[in-house]
């Protein structure tokens, strides 16, 4: 179990420390459960309050929070500097690298150096893998796939064919990088013709997909996703699609095909895109909004139809008065006759 003094950890995280600097921190934890010997954090207001019941041994908190009788670590982000802390406590398993013999690596595939592959995991004809790979059972990497350095992927996440991946890439179980994307051509008699999807997808730096999520090939093209991505779990990118820097994609996101989504855009849970639509950098959409059409950088939307959104929350205060408002209108109306 890994130990801390307080001043070492402020010092690690660029934090002022405010207390005793020999505390000694053996882990972490949420401000409701943390106990002695923890570091936890706040960074939402409406927690503030928790501060001086936790048990925790120090706090992670902004610069300007008051004082109070634990000791605090006080930095410029709070949520970030807790993120890193749970990086120097957890221990994740160590993957020695090798090649499982239970694994199937086509004699012309390419892996690079100080790989592991675990059992039943499979690597197609002409794949290219570059160093520090972890490839976890029943992963699946088709061939002609290209994937960069330091890739990792859970068991049952699939690669198809001819997609590229740059460094840093990491597919949580389950997750699918470059599936048919859903194409169909009716003809005179009303039956579907699949149409092929020979665009790969590609996947730049840093880029993380998470459980069940599917982001589909390209019919003609590529599906793009730019560095710094972050795709939650049973998220849906249609074929063609765009998603620039740095954007995230929450739980449920839906994106129809060939639509594009500028940088740095955050797409809450179970927002829903119309296809060929142009998504402007920096938009927010709050959960459940369903967007369409042309979407200006700088956005704020809600609802389905999704329209601005402090409208939105002005619509739907009204909302719950309107059998009141209606009745008004009808008493009026009969004074009038």
């Amino acid at each position: 179990m890994a130990i801390m003094q307080s001043a070492e950890l402020a010092r690690v995280l660029g934090a002022e420390l405010r207390g005793d600097p020999e505390l000694e921190i053996t882990g972490v934890a949420g401000i409701e459960e943390a106990g002695p010997g923890q570091v936890t954090f706040i960074a939402n207001p409406r927690y503030a309050a928790l501060a001086r019941t936790t048990q925790a041994a120090a706090i992670l908190v902004a610069p300007d929070f008051p004082a109070i009788p634990a000791a605090t670590l006080r930095v410029k982000n709070p949520y970030l500097a807790f993120a890193r802390a749970v990086e120097l406590f957890y221990s994740p398993p160590a993957w020695t690298p090798g090649i499982d013999p239970a694994a199937a690596v086509h004699p012309t595939a390419k892996i690079g150096a100080r790989a592991h592959i675990g059992p039943f995991a499979v690597i197609g004809e002409n794949a290219t893998i570059g160093d520090d790979a972890v490839i976890l059972p029943h992963v699946v990497i088709y061939p002609g796939v290209r994937i960069g350095d330091r890739f990792f992927a859970h068991a049952h996440a699939v690669v198809r064919e001819f997609c590229r991946l740059g460094d840093d890439v990491l597919l949580q179980n389950g997750a699918v990088v470059g599936s048919d994307g859903f194409g169909f051509a009716r003809d005179a008699a009303g039956q579907w013709h699949k149409i092929p999807q020979s665009g790969p997808t590609i996947l730049g730096n840093r880029v993380e997909v998470q459980t069940n999520s599917c982001i589909d090939r390209a019919s003609v093209g590529a599906t793009r996703i730019g560095d710094g991505v972050k795709v939650d779990n049973l998220v849906q990118v249609g074929h063609g699609s765009s998603v620039g820097q740095n954007t995230l994609l929450c739980a449920q996101v839906g994106l129809a095909g060939s639509t594009h989504v500028g940088r740095n855009v955050i797409l809450a849970g179970q927002v829903g895109v119309a296809g060929h639509c142009n998504i402007g950098d920096g938009v927010i959409a709050i959960a459940q909004a369903g967007l369409h059409g042309d979407i200006p950088a700088g956005s704020t939307l809600a609802g389905s139809p999704a329209f601005d959104h402090k409208q939105w929350l002005r619509a739907t205060a009204l909302f719950s008065r309107l059998p009141e408002l209606v009745r008004q209108l009808q008493r009026k109306a009969k004074r009038e006759e």
